[in-house]
């Protein structure tokens, strides 16, 4: 098996020594390079732990030798498109997070931003952390089975104000809502 540590710390933006501080108990960055290139062996212990450290279910540290994997071949900047100074794997984003379920919305038809064919991949939230979550697109759940979706413009306590992503409609309350969720990812076939 090989492990996915390298591409999962590269994807998230952190350092080998941000990874190494969020341990329990910490370790040096050293031991964490160690068992990215396997100079070092993963044990279940340190599978846990940086998993733990990383956010994400210990069993995406590993892929197997079987399957090839997706690989980021080209970064697109300013400057155009260049190659990747360090190979590196593309992850899907269940595999960067696995303290929130995810659920996705398909769009059926062509909705201010969102086209038909679209995938709104949305991270199921806590209610309390609504307030932050102002000015994102969020869903929620609404009575006898239906949804609400749009921006959310005001949130707080057992009151939402979600605004439509279509233009011209009013905005829809949601009182009550039993969960909601945060869109996090676009997923659009060009």
């Amino acid at each position: 098996m090989i492990n996915r540590i390298r591409d999962i710390r590269l994807q998230k933006g952190l350092t080998l020594a941000d990874v190494a501080a969020a341990c329990r108990p910490v370790t040096t960055a050293q031991t964490i390079g160690r068992l990215e290139t396997g100079m070092r062996n993963l044990s279940l212990v340190w599978m846990n732990r940086i998993a733990q450290a990383l956010g994400v279910d210990p069993e995406s540290l590993l892929r197997s030798e079987a399957s090839e994997p997706v690989m980021v071949v080209a970064l697109l900047s300013e400057g155009g498109a260049e190659s990747p100074r360090l190979r590196r794997e593309a992850l899907l984003p269940s595999d960067l997070a696995a303290d929130l379920p995810w659920m996705v919305m398909e769009v059926e038809a062509t909705c201010g931003e969102y086209r038909t064919g679209d995938q709104v991949w949305l991270r199921q939230t806590p209610l309390h952390e609504a307030s932050r979550l102002l000015n994102r697109d969020v869903l929620a759940p609404l009575p006898g089975g239906r949804f609400a979706f749009g921006r959310l413009i005001e949130g707080g306590g057992d009151a939402l104000v979600l605004l439509p992503p279509i233009s011209g409609q009013p905005p829809v309350p949601v009182e009550h809502p039993q969960w909601l969720a945060v869109a996090d990812m676009l997923v659009r076939k060009l």
